[in-house]
């Protein structure tokens, strides 16, 4: 009995996980639009790339919600993992986001950032605490 209910909570996990993949290309897809649009299509034309960004937050929505499913189907395990990796990742973000602001505002920074790096940045943190947290936990 035991085994079925652990294959089937594999098999809710590995759902979960391929929905939140499809969702997660589905959102950079429509970044894409959003971002490149304009220049294919012309400037002039701000509905349709008004209507590219709305369906990019539509569809970031939508990824938020396959990925707090993903969260739910998660083992305690995996989800301690991600939860302490997804910690980190906010309280650099936050550190690191408002000291940049701070020093900004002060005229302490020479040059801007491109807004690019910031993302960039959060996604290695996370990978980092992810890979950390494995291996505490292993």
């Amino acid at each position: 009995m035991q085994a079925h209910s652990e294959a089937t909570s594999y098999r809710q996990s590995n759902r979960a996980a391929a929905q939140l993949a499809l969702w997660t290309l589905a959102w950079a897809a429509s970044l894409a639009a959003a971002r490149f649009g304009p220049e294919l299509w012309g400037e002039q034309r701000s509905v349709a790339s008004w209507a590219a960004v709305g369906a990019n937050a539509l569809v970031g929505i939508a990824w938020i919600v396959a990925f707090a499913r993903f969260l739910r189907a998660l083992d305690d395990l995996q989800r301690k993992i991600m939860q302490d990796a997804l910690a980190v990742t906010l309280g650099v973000g936050w550190v690191v986001g408002f000291s940049y602001f701070v020093a900004d505002a002060g005229g302490l920074v020479a040059y801007d950032v491109n807004a690019a790096a910031f993302p960039a940045l959060l996604g290695v943190v996370y990978v980092i605490a992810f890979v950390v947290g494995s291996i505490r936990y292993r």
